[in-house]
């Protein structure tokens, strides 16, 4: 019987590239976002199952589980790749921002989760959460968004610990630096010479690089692996600080 995955945020990205990767592989897949003229386009493109919602919603997030358990009787592994980025100084991050940054990238994750939990158990399913390398590592004009990141780090954790006894799984994957059409666009040549400085490999990765981690962790090749945190970063979180310039040298 193919296996059935929810990928939340899958309009672009690591999401649609998320799901692509899931539907060669043989999997059915649920894509869902928010953003309705993206994910009519990615639908048609990719041939998963359309779901508009927003993850922040409660009352959406429950009618995007029964729609997938509709169309296909079954959830065996939940990508919570959904999430927005707001950056800014700290003294500009107002009440209003924080909780933005929080519904999605943080409340977005339990409610999907609570919602899909009675059929990952069911399944013995997957759970794979996005964070990012902010949520390693402090930086700049990151109070919410690197907060945020954080946080599902530790909740990955309590879902490994808590929902293991029912044979579900629950991993954290950290993306670095990611080429998305969306990175190019705000990243200037600068900032990109310094990533690519400060990043051992050298460069940013892919959306199918960061996929590959991702179907990795949810297929049975990865079946005693719970509670992890992959940072799929090029080794930027590894290096610290760093010292780039003795990259050139003996």
């Amino acid at each position: 019987m193919q296996k059935v995955a929810i990928v939340t945020g899958a309009a672009r990205g690591i999401g649609m590239a998320t799901a692509k990767q899931f539907l060669a592989d043989g999997w059915r897949v649920a894509m869902v976002d928010r953003d309705e003229v993206a994910l009519d386009a990615a639908v048609v493109e990719t041939g998963g199952l359309r779901i508009l919602a927003d993850v922040s919603r409660p009352d959406q997030v429950d009618r995007m589980v029964a729609e997938v358990l509709g169309a296909y009787g079954q959830i065996d592994a939940l990508v919570n790749n959904a999430g927005v980025a707001e950056f800014g100084p700290i003294e500009d991050c107002d009440f209003a921002m924080w909780r933005r940054v929080m519904d999605t990238n943080l409340d977005g994750i339990f409610l999907c989760t609570r919602a899909a939990m009675a059929e990952l158990n069911k399944a013995k399913g997957v759970i794979v959460n996005i964070a990012s390398i902010s949520g390693l590592r402090a930086s700049t004009l990151r109070v919410a968004y690197g907060t945020s990141k954080a946080a599902v780090i530790q909740l990955t954790k309590q879902q490994a610990a808590e929902l293991g006894e029912y044979g579900v799984r629950a991993n954290c994957v950290c993306p670095g630096p990611v080429r998305t059409k969306l990175a190019m666009a705000v990243h200037s040549p600068e900032i990109i010479a310094s990533y690519h400085d400060a990043i051992p490999l050298n460069r940013y990765g892919s959306e199918e690089e960061l996929a590959n981690v991702i179907t990795f962790l949810c297929s049975d090749k990865a079946s005693y692996v719970t509670g992890q945190v992959i940072a799929a970063d090029g080794g930027f979180e590894s290096t610290g600080v760093g010292l780039p310039a003795l990259r050139d040298g003996d």
